[in-house]
């Protein structure tokens, strides 16, 4: 790689990603987003704030919507890639139950006109160019549907389990991987794809489970648990999905899928166990109590998955990927995170939705 558009870069993986490509590689990275609520360049201050020249000058951004074509079309012949990485999407479940239409356009649209725009591209490249190019797709695991069993049962997703998507995220999102492995087979267009677990890390937007949870208990504000609270994910650190994203692009078989997992399975409860232990220990209550006396379970959200558990096998035998973050480490790094970099996310908390977690009550805009 050389030369690497990062489509949702603003994002909080895409930023993690871009973060990890300036800083441990030599790659130019074009960042392409549209800049929506979670779209913060801010996520990229450590590059272009606090970077070195150097660093600085491999950076780019362009802020455009994935599904103008003659947008992305200019955009990809301007900066010439050599691989493209397809992180924009609308990415919030419960924002889907509410107003899916956003989803389709960007998850699906967007994604086809990203697709033609990038085929046409790499038909005009010389032979020895379009050997190397590629078009990396980053998905979900919420693709799969849901696992039943407990926590650490055997059952897991692979990359051979069936799509059974259950919400509009979810749909939108098995959509656009269907249409890249079509683009694969009939027009030969070299595509990588991968299917993560649940992210989690710094720059997380603060309407999410841990981000939500870790500044709302900070606030003394109550700690919204869906249901009962047992519902399992399997948690990844973003950083470690960078990594990943980078080692499956550069050396992954072309028309291959990738899970990206954690091995890190929790309930919802656990998880908001573990913060409010993190925080009991890092910034204790004036009151002396602890953070987890704030629980409060609410009504479970419209189709809430079971069980997502990735099986992360194939990425770990055939490129040699490993995490590096447990749970325990990484979810402690994540609260200090917080803890120390306000200046970030306190803008965010005053905007529209501070501090709510969505999917509870219908929007003005629903």
């Amino acid at each position: 790689m050389q030369r690497v558009i990062v489509t949702g870069g603003a994002g909080f993986i895409g930023s993690a990603l871009i973060r990890h490509l300036i800083f441990n590689t030599a790659v130019d990275v074009l960042n392409v987003d549209k800049l929506t609520y979670a779209g913060n360049l801010s996520s990229l201050a450590d590059i272009t704030e606090r970077g070195s020249d150097e660093q600085r000058g491999r950076y780019r951004f362009a802020q455009a919507d994935i599904a103008d074509m003659a947008v992305m079309t200019s955009l990809i012949n301007d900066f010439q890639p050599d691989t493209i990485m397809n992180l924009a999407a609308e990415s919030h479940v419960d924002r889907s139950i509410d107003a899916p239409a956003d989803f389709i356009d960007t998850n699906i649209k967007g994604t086809f006109v990203l697709l033609q725009a990038a085929l046409k591209y790499w038909y005009a490249l010389p032979q020895n160019q379009r050997e190397g190019f590629r078009f990396h797709h980053i998905s979900t695991d919420e693709v799969y549907g849901s696992l039943s069993g407990e926590l650490n049962d055997e059952s897991l997703f692979s990359e051979h389990t069936a799509y059974d998507p259950r919400s509009p995220y979810s749909a939108s999102k098995a959509a656009s991987d269907h249409l890249v492995k079509a683009w694969f087979h009939t027009y030969g267009l070299p595509v990588v794809a991968t299917n993560c677990s649940n992210n989690y890390g710094p720059y997380h937007f603060p309407e999410k489970l841990i981000p939500l949870v870790i500044l709302n208990a900070l606030e003394e504000k109550p700690l919204p648990i869906y249901g009962k609270g047992d519902n399992i994910r399997d948690w990844l650190f973003v950083d470690d999905h960078a990594r990943a994203l980078e080692l499956a692009v550069r050396d992954g078989v072309v028309g291959e899928t990738y899970n990206v997992g954690g091995r890190n399975e929790r309930t919802n409860l656990q998880v908001v166990q573990a913060i409010c232990a993190e925080l009991d220990d890092l910034k204790p209550r004036a009151c002396g109590d602890s953070y987890a006396q704030l629980i409060t379970y609410v009504a479970d959200r419209k189709g809430h998955d079971h069980r997502y558990a990735i099986d992360a096998s194939k990425l770990e035998g055939e490129l040699g990927w490993r995490a590096q973050e447990d749970f325990a480490s990484g979810i402690r790094k994540t609260v200090q995170w917080y803890l120390d970099n306000a200046w970030w996310w306190q803008p965010i908390r005053e905007g529209r939705y501070a501090g709510e977690r969505l999917g509870l009550a219908e929007k003005e805009d629903a």
